[in-house]
C-alpha cells in the first residue's frame, strides 16, 4: 500500500479538479490534467494524447520531460502498441514493466527509459477522446516495492472521468469562441460596409454637384472637386481598415493592448462619434482572460456606438494588481440601472457577465438616464 492517507488523497484530488476547472483553453486543460496526474500519483513521467483521425495525435502533452529532451525525441508518436491498446480499449493498463509487454515496440533514441506503467483511456460516453498514462512510480508501490497500485488505478480513473468533463467543456468553449469571432467579424463587416457606403454616396452627390457647376461657376466646381478628393481618400481609408480589421484578432502575436488599439482606431474612422483608447502598465494576461476582455470591449463598444447616441466613447485598459481593469465609457443617453435585468439581453450584458465570470473576473455597469454609461471588467491575471 502507499503512504497516502484517505484525507490527503481526497485533498489532492480536490486540488487537481479545481485546477482543471480554472482553465478554458484546451491546451491549458491538457497540461493541467497531466501535471495533476503526475503529482497525484507520484510518477516520474506523465503524458496525455488526443487522437486524430489519421492514426496519429492531434495533441500530445508531457510532464517530467524537459523541452530539450522532448525536442530530441522527435515527431509525435503514432497510435500503436500500448497507446493503441488504451485508445481502442475501455480498460486501464497497469504493468510492472512496460518493456516486457508483448505490445511494446521500443522507444526513440532520446526517449527516457520507463518501466512500471499505468495508463487508461479518457472517454466521453462511447468516444475515446484521449489517453492518459504515467510511468516510473517514485513512491512505494505494491507491498512496498516499485510500481503502481490498485489505489493508484482507482484514483487515476476518478481523475480521468473529470478530465473528460473538463476537456469536453474546453472544446465547447473554443467552439463557442470561434462562432463568436465569426459573428463579430460579420457584424464589423456590416458596420464598415455602412460607413464606406455613406462616404461613397456623399462622394457621388458631390461629384454631381461639381459637374453641374463646372460651366457656370468654375470656382465653386473646383471646391466641390476638392471635396470629392477628400471623400475618396476617406473611403479608401475605410476600405484599408476593413481589410486589417477583418483578419482574425492577433492576440497571440500583438497582445491585448495593440489588438484593442487597432480595433478602436478602425471604429473611430468608421463612426461619427469620437472613439479613444488609453492604456497604462498592463502586463500580459492568461490567454483566456485577454480573449474575454477583447470580446467584452467589442460588445460594449457596439452598444455605445449603435444604441447610446454618444458622440464620445473612451476606452481605457490599466493594470490592477496582477490583473487589469477595462473601462468603456460613453456620454450617451444612459439607462436606469434598476431596469438592467430587462435591458440586459438587449445590451448583451448577460453574455458580457458570463465572459467575465468565466475567466474569474467581474463586470460592473454604471449608468443613469442622461448621464451616459460606463462598463468595467476586471480580471485577476495569472
Amino acid at each position: 500500500m502507499t503512504d497516502r492517507t484517505p484525507g490527503s488523497g481526497l485533498a489532492a484530488v480536490s486540488s487537481a479538479l479545481l485546477a482543471m476547472s480554472r482553465h478554458l483553453e484546451v491546451r491549458d486543460v491538457l497540461k493541467t490534467i497531466v501535471a495533476s496526474a503526475r503529482e497525484l500519483l507520484d510518477a516520474e513521467y506523465a503524458a496525455l494524447g488526443v487522437p486524430d483521425d489519421h492514426g496519429g495525435f492531434a495533441q500530445f502533452v508531457v510532464d517530467g520531460v524537459s523541452d530539450a529532451q522532448w525536442k530530441a525525441i522527435g515527431p509525435l508518436p503514432r497510435q500503436h502498441g500500448i497507446l493503441a491498446a488504451m485508445l481502442h480499449g475501455a480498460r486501464a493498463e497497469r504493468l510492472p514493466d512496460v518493456r516486457e509487454d508483448p505490445r511494446f515496440e521500443g522507444w526513440p533514441d532520446a526517449h527516457p527509459d520507463m518501466a512500471d506503467f499505468l495508463g487508461l483511456p479518457i472517454r466521453d460516453g462511447d468516444e475515446t477522446i484521449g489517453a492518459l498514462f504515467l510511468a516510473n512510480k517514485t513512491g512505494p508501490g505494491p507491498e512496498g516495492g516499485p510500481g503502481f497500485t490498485e489505489e493508484d488505478e482507482e484514483l487515476l480513473g476518478i481523475l480521468a472521468q473529470h478530465a473528460a468533463i473538463a476537456l469536453t467543456n474546453a472544446r465547447l468553449y473554443e467552439r463557442s469562441r470561434e462562432l463568436t469571432i465569426a459573428e463579430e467579424r460579420s457584424r464589423l463587416a456590416h458596420e464598415l460596409h455602412d460607413a464606406v457606403s455613406q462616404k461613397l454616396f456623399s462622394l457621388r452627390l458631390t461629384a454631381q454637384a461639381a459637374a453641374a457647376l463646372v460651366d457656370r461657376d468654375p470656382a465653386r466646381a473646383k471646391g466641390e472637386l476638392q471635396q470629392v478628393a477628400a471623400l475618396a481618400a476617406e473611403a479608401a481609408d475605410e476600405l484599408r481598415a476593413a481589410v486589417v480589421e477583418l483578419r482574425p484578432a492577433a492576440l497571440d502575436e500583438d497582445g491585448l493592448v495593440n489588438t484593442l488599439r487597432t480595433h478602436i482606431q478602425v471604429l473611430d474612422r468608421a463612426h461619427t462619434a469620437r472613439v479613444t483608447f488609453d492604456s497604462c502598465g498592463v502586463r500580459a494576461l492568461p490567454a483566456a482572460q485577454e480573449e474575454a476582455m477583447l470580446r467584452v470591449a467589442q460588445e460594449a463598444l457596439h452598444n455605445a456606438l449603435r444604441h447610446s447616441g454618444a458622440d464620445l466613447v473612451a476606452v481605457s485598459l490599466v493594470r490592477r494588481g496582477q490583473g487589469a481593469l477595462l473601462s468603456v465609457t460613453d456620454n450617451g443617453k444612459g439607462f436606469q440601472p434598476r431596469s438592467v435585468r430587462r435591458a440586459g439581453r438587449h445590451l448583451g450584458l448577460v453574455s458580457m457577465r458570463d465572459r467575465a465570470g468565466g475567466v474569474g473576473g467581474r463586470l460592473t455597469v454604471h449608468s443613469a438616464p442622461g448621464k451616459g454609461t460606463t462598463i468595467e471588467m476586471e480580471v485577476p491575471g495569472g
